[in-house]
């Protein structure tokens, strides 16, 4: 089942922080390994222009669904604030071939700063596959769907896809001051549009309030044998000028979220 809310605001706020990396093209997918053990955790600092802030995640368990084992993931008092902790928390992850597979509801809200609340269930939704090719989707198709709500009159309705794709190799990636040996990333989009009816000369006429964007656009690199150690999350929209007049919210806006590891423990 799927719960989703249309809250119109501004979309939530983010410093830019460069990461420095080694552009190698170096092939280690053999060697390339994801642990899911329970008890490994991972503490991230999270920055933004709302300010910092600190998630702690860990593999609390293991679960079984129709017949597969996956790993249970938590974050530390039930609370994370950047998008990736947030994305695996309380959801279950498994590992097949270098593919990492996640069932659960994934969040993708900021509370009362985005346009936008989304709790999506998902059914072993391909995040991350250490084998393909840089933007190469990895499910056979995105996760979809309609949603019509009414906000301040106007009768909307939002479609929406969610895909992840592939990304870099690296021989080598350096994030706040660490350089780490064997890294893959990986992208999670979230693609929107918006139209909604106005009453022109007594006709209804349909506008598109929002063309078919990304207003989530999520990198996560990976290092071998860590997880991962660096994420960049961007969200942006463009409006309609005469829909965000009529709402009092900005025509556009271009944020950006970032999480960078601090402390880990594999078991």
């Amino acid at each position: 089942m799927k719960k989703v809310q249309l809250v119109f605001g501004l979309l939530f706020i983010f410093i830019m922080f460069s990461c420095s990396n080694d552009d190698s093209d170096s092939e280690n997918t053999n060697n390339f390994s994801t642990p899911l053990t329970v008890g490994s955790y991972w503490t991230y600092d999270v920055e933004g222009q709302a300010g910092s802030s600190r998630d702690s995640l860990f593999i609390d368990s293991e679960t079984t669904i129709s017949s597969n084992t996956y790993k249970v993931f938590k974050t530390r008092d039930d609370v994370a604030t950047g998008f990736y902790s947030t994305s695996l928390r309380n959801n279950a992850v498994r590992e097949s071939n270098g593919i990492l597979l996640l069932t659960g509801e994934l969040a993708i809200s900021a509370g009362e700063t985005l346009p936008i609340d989304l709790d999506l269930t998902l059914n072993d939704f391909v995040i991350f596959n250490k084998n393909v090719s840089n933007n190469q989707a990895l499910n056979s198709s995105p996760k979809t769907g309609t949603l019509n709500e009414t906000i301040n009159g106007y009768p909307l309705t939002i479609n929406y896809s969610l895909q992840s794709y592939g990304g870099e190799t690296l021989a080598s990636y350096t994030s706040n001051g660490i350089t780490y040996s064997n890294v893959k990333s990986t992208k999670i989009k979230l693609n929107v549009s918006i139209t909604t009816v106005i009453t022109v000369l007594g006709s209804p006429q349909t506008i598109t309030a929002l063309t078919a964007q990304d207003v989530l656009v999520s990198t996560q690199y990976l290092a071998d044998g860590i997880g991962v150690v660096y994420a960049n999350t961007v969200t942006s929209y463009n409006l309609n000028s005469f829909i965000a007049g009529e709402l009092g919210i900005p025509t556009s806006d271009s944020q950006t979220q970032e999480e960078f590891l601090d402390t880990y423990l594999i078991n």
